[in-house]
């Protein structure tokens, strides 16, 4: 796995913790930085990643429940609403990879932790996501 992947890993995992059980987000991902000896630039990658998606949830939730509208945030599983958030967040907001690149680590996030589906709804989200953006 690249430092860029593992990094994103790093934050999805810290994401998650905060959302699925409410541990506090800093603690979680110094402690899983910690564990996963990233170089301080990859872990600043990481830091910033789950920094811009928490500042920014509400907004990326809603372009969520735009491009997904069957089904409602809050039901979507939350290893798939966190690959989800972190892509977004990448592709609308932080703007600092390609879209592809974005859409291809997320749906190989997506392959990593989430269940049988989890890369294919990943992918069809996202997808319908990047009309937004024209690079």
């Amino acid at each position: 796995m690249g430092a860029r992947r593992k990094a994103r890993a790093i934050a999805l995992q810290a994401l998650y913790e905060f959302d699925a059980v409410g541990h506090d987000v800093e603690r979680a991902l110094a402690r899983l930085l910690a564990e996963g000896r990233l170089s301080e630039e990859n872990a600043a990658f990481a830091r910033g990643l789950v920094s811009g998606v928490l500042q920014n949830k509400e907004r990326i939730d809603q372009h969520i429940k735009n491009f997904a509208p069957a089904w409602p945030v809050g039901q979507i599983p939350i290893i798939d609403r966190n690959i989800l958030r972190l892509a977004i967040f990448e592709i609308l907001l932080d703007n600092n990879v390609p879209v592809k690149v974005a859409i291809n680590e997320a749906v190989e996030l997506a392959k990593m932790f989430g269940s049988d589906n989890s890369s294919k709804f990943v992918n069809g989200v996202l997808g319908s996501v990047s009309e937004l953006v024209t690079r």
